[in-house]
């Protein structure tokens, strides 16, 4: 059973320190502490604003220990601001974890309203804003990164996604083998002095970015299939269960991976394409 205690969600800047809201600084200064993913950024926040909370970390390395610290103090009624290195905490980091637990001990949880580098960045993009989807970060290596990518390739909404600067160039031309010369935004330093939008389709956007150097932190988004995805017909689905599972394998797929990703795409039991690849070795 749990106590009297709330755990806030506190969305802050992602860059201009002026991006916050008055309930924010408000909830920042009367929690009893500020569970923070980067303490060294928030300390500067809360300088800014002569906020003297104390200020713990809660981030992807220490998330199952400090996970149960903070559910203690929860459950002892202490009131905790959860806050992200940058944004709203529980997109794409640990905060998320936190918040399942709590609320699955009957506890309370109040989520502010706030800043969002996904939506800054949509909103602005000049991609269409009706319908979206959330990838977050790729995985580094390529070859996970276009399988990943393979799967976006029928999304039909707008694709927002995370990626660090100095893997740019590598994702954005693994987003043009895998999903052709599609329009593409990157949104760079969002409500920060060096703001920038690139805006075009991928092949110009490559070679952009093969002029200069982008540093600092960004948003890609791309823009989505053009159709309905039973409109959108795959080379596989002409083929054979075997045929399917050796195209996959030709693309540098190990047959265990190669069997998994044949069986979702054509949405089988994994035991009937394992099956085709026994026969095969017939």
């Amino acid at each position: 059973m749990s106590g009297e205690g709330i755990l806030y969600i506190c969305p802050t800047p992602i860059g201009n320190l002026e991006d916050i809201t008055l309930r924010a600084l408000r909830v920042l200064s009367e929690a009893d502490l500020i569970a923070a993913e980067d303490t060294r950024r928030t300390v500067k926040l809360l300088n800014h604003y002569d906020i003297k909370t104390p200020l713990t970390s809660y981030h992807e390395h220490n998330r199952t220990k400090k996970g149960q610290y903070l559910k203690k103090l929860l459950e002892e009624g202490k009131k905790i601001a959860l806050v992200s290195d940058a944004g709203t905490p529980g997109i794409s980091d640990p905060g998320f974890e936190l918040v399942k637990d709590w609320i699955g001990l009957k506890g309370e949880v109040v989520s502010l309203p706030g800043a969002t580098a996904i939506i800054t960045a949509l909103v602005a993009s000049g991609l269409p804003t009706d319908r979206f989807f959330f990838e977050g970060f790729l995985p580094k290596d390529s070859k996970h990164r276009r399988r990943s990518l393979e799967e976006l390739k029928c999304q039909p909404g707008t694709i927002i996604l995370y990626a660090p600067p100095h893997g740019l160039l590598g994702v954005l031309k693994d987003c043009m083998d895998v999903l052709g010369n599609r329009e593409a935004v990157i949104a760079r330093e969002l409500t920060k002095k060096y703001e920038e939008f690139i805006r075009g389709n991928l092949e110009d956007v490559i070679d952009r970015v093969k002029s200069k150097e982008i540093r600092g932190e960004y948003v890609l988004l791309l823009q989505g299939a053009s159709g309905p995805r039973q409109e959108k017909a795959e080379p596989w689905q002409e083929m054979s269960i075997r045929e399917h599972l050796f195209w996959n394998m030709e693309k540098g797929l190990s047959k265990k991976e190669a069997i998994t990703i044949t069986a979702r795409q054509r949405n089988i039991p994994k035991k009937l394409v394992y099956a085709e690849s026994i026969e095969a070795e017939a």
